[in-house]
């Protein structure tokens, strides 16, 4: 039970610890709670968003780090690779509406 437990917050420490240093939740200057509540929230997002694509970024390591398969990436490890997968992603475009022509000057 113990083991476990110190497992655990060893998982989350690092987790705040990433949050931190590489996603920049503390660099914000937040004025209001409210701000402070969103800049969390999408700290957040994006930490999940890392989670979620780990299995389309490339595995850049440093020489010192082992490979590790697409799902034993790291967040930090996905967000070193994936600007180059995001490349091969195919673009989605969103058509412009055309303009009424009397607004047009």
């Amino acid at each position: 039970m113990r083991r476990q437990a110190f497992l655990w917050r060893f998982g989350l420490e690092h987790t705040f610890r990433l949050m931190k240093r590489t996603l920049g939740w503390t660099r914000a200057k937040i004025h209001t709670p409210e701000a402070g509540d969103r800049w969390t929230w999408l700290v957040a997002a994006a930490h999940t968003q890392l989670r979620l694509t780990r299995e389309a970024a490339a595995d850049l390591r440093r020489p010192r780090e082992r490979p590790a398969g697409p799902a034993r990436l790291t967040p930090v490890r996905v967000r070193r690779g994936f600007g180059t997968s995001a490349r091969a992603l195919p673009v989605r475009t969103v058509r412009r509406k055309p303009q009424h022509p009397c607004l047009v000057l």
